[in-house]
């Protein structure tokens, strides 16, 4: 089926078709597309990061009183909300263009710092203490010593073509989308190429599936092609659950309509006439501006009954979850839609052959989706062509935890992780060591250092003992305990599994029982508990194991990660909490003794004071003594002691 396009929105055409019109004419549309892409502005204008990220920064503030300041001295200028340009750590950011002057980006834009920025700023001058970068801008003269934003160590060494618009475009405005060649590649897939064709160049980019499995997108959208169904769906999960993610709601807040194309691109492919996005209730700026997006897309035909005058529609529905992790399974989340309990099933049938309501049904993540007007606009070879053998393209990341730069990064297949903690993230702040980088969220593992050169690609994370995930990167340093982050993520699991297999459900709660009693001290022990403890942790791995090799569905069959992969890389660390009862990074409280150097301390009795356990003893103006058997590792003496007197270890 190649569908015949009757009328197109007017901009979308002046993008999309190449039929000569008057010199006045071109000049006129050509003249709006630049507007719309601020190539030129014609009086000053104002973005404001407005995500989540900005927003917690406080960019509302920031926006306040840019209109105040505005209000107040009478300034005509306009005031544009955008989404996250990805370096989260330096928000609220505000970028200001003037006619006939490139774009230039500030960091850490409070409201305090507002009336100061804009006083100068739109005087034509530059404040070095708060410059970013400019943004690159063919069509005019650069600010004189004012860096390019492209060349910063940020943003050097990415690859944005997910996020090419973010933190650029108002992601309310479905023109500025279309100005930068948005929706162009869904409509000529409509004109020129058949469904069957469309799977096809998927499969050849070898775009694979960002969510964590790594299928193979097109061979997947196959498989629900060939199933018999009168009705197929497609289902976009935004159920974005792993602690330290937040790559999707970023993406929507940022590009909606990049998804929205994504869309219909996939449904097209795959055959499906209604889509569902699955996404969690928490995402409330995310959800509102996919609302918009989707019906601006219904306003211009892109969505609906004979998109564009073909034979195809697609209508779009929004489904929010209620923050269950185990949603994040696609068997789950299908249940989930269908109005039943969010439960995972035994697979076969695969949701391709019987997914939601019993019909032929694909599942692809935010990023995947994402992808596709890339792949489309690029051929399958130039997106193929960056990567490695078997993982092309790029991926993005939600980089977060102990680096200096936190933020979302997208980068080539294959980029070493190094690169991306220290070119790009700036490295470990305060001088600390690099420990090691979980990849992957609950499900996934840790890359200690002596792998920090392993490539980011779906085959040799795997030699590791880690997965792809859906992106999150949380960087750990040498504060860290591994033995507590196990916990931690057994802890998060454990809370979240469905219940409904004894592997997961029993099995990862005996784990954390076991990594809690690895971190206990020993004032709480009765009886037999330090054999219990010993007996324990002597079935660790095995457990882990069986766990892994029994559970009924992804999550559950990867709940022991976390474990497995401290385990494997940090060993030494359990060897300590168990036969020594001590915990190397002084994390884990329990472990945590607490003394009084007396060549330092002067008697001032303040951590005497503020012990409230009693446990600090000493004369005035004399060497303190904590006894141990009263000290309960609060650590309010380390907290009041002025002098550095008080060491933990």
């Amino acid at each position: 089926m190649t569908a015949a396009i009757m009328k197109l929105p007017e901009l979308l055409s002046w993008v999309v078709n190449d039929e000569p019109v008057e010199p006045a004419v071109a000049r006129q549309r050509q003249q709006r597309l630049a507007e719309l892409r601020r190539e030129q502005v014609l009086r000053p204008t104002i973005f404001v990061g407005a995500g989540t990220c900005g927003l917690g920064a406080g960019a509302k503030e920031t926006l306040a009183a840019i209109h105040k300041h505005l209000d107040e001295h009478e300034i005509k200028a306009d005031v544009i909300m955008v989404g996250c340009i990805g370096l989260c750590s330096l928000e609220p950011i505000v970028e200001v263009q003037l006619p006939g002057h490139a774009r230039v980006c500030y960091k850490q834009v409070t409201g305090d710092k507002v009336a100061g920025l804009l006083d100068r700023a739109l005087a034509g001058q530059c404040p070095d203490e708060l410059v970013l970068g400019q943004h690159r801008n063919d069509a005019i003269e650069p600010w004189a010593d004012v860096p390019f934003l492209d060349e910063h160590p940020f943003f050097a060494p990415q690859t944005r073509w997910v996020l090419a618009n973010c933190g650029i475009i108002d992601p309310s405005q479905i023109d500025e989308y279309i100005a930068r060649g948005g929706y162009k590649a869904a409509v000529e897939m409509l004109r020129k190429t058949t469904p069957e064709t469309v799977c096809d160049i998927v499969e050849k980019s070898g775009l694979r599936g960002r969510g964590g499995g790594g299928f193979p997108t097109g061979k997947k959208w196959k498989f629900a092609r060939a199933s018999a169904g009168d009705q197929k769906y497609l289902i976009c999960n935004a159920d974005e659950g792993d602690p330290g993610a937040f790559m999707d709601r970023a993406v929507i807040e940022s590009d909606p309509h990049r998804l929205v194309e994504g869309m219909v691109i996939a449904a097209y492919g795959m055959g499906a006439t209604k889509a569902y996005v699955y996404i969690r209730a928490e995402y409330p700026l995310a959800i509102k501006r996919l609302k918009a997006a989707i019906a601006q897309a219904e306003a211009y035909g892109l969505l609906g009954d004979n998109i564009l005058g073909s034979d195809f529609g697609l209508h779009v529905v929004i489904k929010m979850g209620a923050g269950a992790f185990v949603c994040g399974e696609e068997t789950a989340l299908i249940h989930s839609i269908e109005g039943r309990r969010g439960m995972p099933r035994p697979r076969p049938p695969f949701p391709a052959v019987s997914g939601l309501f019993g019909k032929p049904t694909i599942i692809n993540n935010v990023e995947t989706l994402a992808n596709l007007p890339t792949v489309l606009a690029f051929g399958a070879d130039r997106f193929a062509a960056l990567g490695t053998k078997t993982s092309k393209g790029t991926k993005v990341f939600a980089l977060s935890g102990k680096v200096s730069r936190t933020g979302l990064v997208e980068v080539a297949m294959g980029t070493p992780v190094r690169k991306i903690v220290f070119d790009i993230g700036g490295g470990i702040p305060n001088g600390k060591a690099y420990k090691a980088v979980q990849i992957g969220g609950p499900s996934g593992g840790c890359i200690p250092s002596q792998h920090l050169d392993i490539d980011v690609d779906y085959e040799s994370l795997k030699t590791v003992g880690a997965i792809m995930g859906s992106g999150g990167l949380v960087v750990m340093d040498e504060d860290t305990c591994m033995v507590d982050v196990a916990k931690f993520f057994m802890d998060f699991i454990q809370r979240e599994s469905c219940g409904k297999c004894i592997p997961c459900r029993e099995g990862t709660r005996r784990m954390l029982e076991i990594l809690q009693r690895i971190t206990q001290g020993r004032k709480k022990e009765r009886g037999t508990d330090a054999l219990e403890r010993f007996k324990s942790v002597l079935h660790l791995q095995s457990l882990a194991e069986t766990i892994r090799d029994t559970s009924l569905c992804g999550l559950g069959q990867t709940a022991p990660n976390p474990v497995l992969s401290t385990l494997r890389w940090f060993r030494d660390e359990y060897e300590s909490h168990i036969y020594e009862r001590k915990c190397p990074a002084a994390v884990c409280a329990e472990l945590v003794t607490y003394s009084i150097d007396a060549d330092k301390c002067r008697g001032c009795t303040v951590c005497a004071k503020k012990c409230p356990a009693g446990a600090i003893v000493g004369a005035a103006k004399s060497p303190h003594h904590i006894v141990v058997e009263k000290c309960i590792g609060c650590g309010a003496c380390i907290d009041a002691c002025r002098f550095d007197a008080v060491v933990k270890e």
